[in-house]
């Protein structure tokens, strides 16, 4: 902390992701400090200076080696994160960490392994989390409103034009690790998981579809079983024009709830219907990517630095994270051998 008991953070990767994480610390900017980002075009740090007018560095050395930074935001492409948390945490300092963690469950679990043995706190970017029809909808469940589950689906039909793909990179297995379900589907997979647990077994298509020219999948059915019995499908795309808001159907044996976007409405049995709303982040499923507010990533880094403050793990930390990786994983490998799979069978 500086001696006004902010904490000071650094930010290492200044691309696309970067504006609602910044937006967000400024917001907050009476408990943290932006100390230096970096990025290691000039031009982006020139933007990001002229846009923001947070301090820049050359070098990544000056956040990393500088002690008095408390922690760093890391926003850098996927196959980079390993690499970068290990840097951080061999020096002591927390991480919040753009998703996904990183392009293979192998990386992945390294990157929570290293949290883990040098006691560093870590956050991954799943800020959907935060949604308060999220919230609401668990508490729903918790405390038995639906009555058992009986299914849960979800569906993510984005839209992405071929000038995204274009991008040196993107939706390539070397910087990304995958398409849909790793870069846009991860999310509603994080939210979806949070809500009914886990699936145990999977049977998956995936293709990379006419829409589109790239080397990763953009187009992905799935069905899902269970533990309780419960069954469900998965549909992800990114080659529904012009997109549509995400949704999560659960069925239960006193009622249902289906969320779309930023809206939910819990039907149930007894004659109550119950809807909810938080206009928060019902965008970025369009051409557009980032066209959605930042209060969700606000609330993301505003847990993180209740984590620091109380000494306890973020909600959505390393180990929460590994969920959706662990399901992608299970989905991609079946779609690749045509078998139905178990979640947690060994990679």
């Amino acid at each position: 902390m500086n001696a006004s008991g902010r904490y000071r953070a650094g930010i290492v990767g200044l691309g696309m992701a970067a504006p609602p994480h910044v937006q967000s610390l400024i917001d907050l900017g009476g408990r943290v400090e932006v100390a230096g980002s970096f990025s290691p075009s000039a031009a982006r740090r020139d933007a990001f200076t002229r846009r923001f007018g947070l301090p820049v560095v050359d070098d990544a050395a000056a956040i990393f080696e500088d002690p008095s930074i408390d922690y760093v935001v890391i926003l850098t492409p996927p196959n980079t994160h390993l690499e970068l948390v290990q840097r951080a945490a061999r020096v002591g300092k927390h991480v919040l960490l753009e998703k996904p963690l990183d392009v293979t469950l192998e990386r992945s679990a390294q990157v929570v392994e290293s949290a883990r043995q040098t006691g560093i706190k870590l956050a991954i970017t799943f800020q959907r989390r935060f949604c308060p029809t999220i919230a609401a909808t668990a508490r729903l469940i918790a405390d038995g409103e639906l009555g058992q589950i009986i299914s849960a689906s979800l569906q993510v039909a984005n839209w992405r034009p071929q000038s995204y793909y274009d991008e040196p990179g993107r939706g390539t297995f070397a910087r990304d690790g995958g398409g849909v379900l790793l870069t846009q589907a991860i999310h509603t997979i994080d939210q979806f998981i949070a809500l009914v647990g886990m699936p145990t077994r999977v049977h998956c298509l995936s293709v990379t579809s006419a829409a589109h020219r790239m080397e990763t999948e953009d187009l992905v059915h799935a069905t899902l079983r269970f533990g309780n019995g419960a069954i469900g499908a998965l549909s992800a795309t990114t080659a529904a024009y012009p997109g549509f808001p995400d949704r999560i159907d659960i069925l239960g044996t006193k009622g249902s709830a289906r969320l779309e976007g930023d809206r939910g409405t819990i039907s149930l049995m007894d004659g109550r219907t119950l809807v909810l709303e938080d206009g928060s982040d019902g965008g970025g499923a369009g051409a557009d990517p980032m066209a959605f507010s930042h209060h969700n990533h606000r609330a993301l880094h505003e847990d993180f630095l209740d984590a620091l403050s109380e000494d306890r793990q973020p909600l959505v930390n390393g180990h929460e994270a590994l969920k959706a990786h662990r399901l992608i994983d299970a989905l991609l490998r079946s779609a690749k051998t045509g078998e139905t799979l178990f979640v947690d069978e060994p990679v």
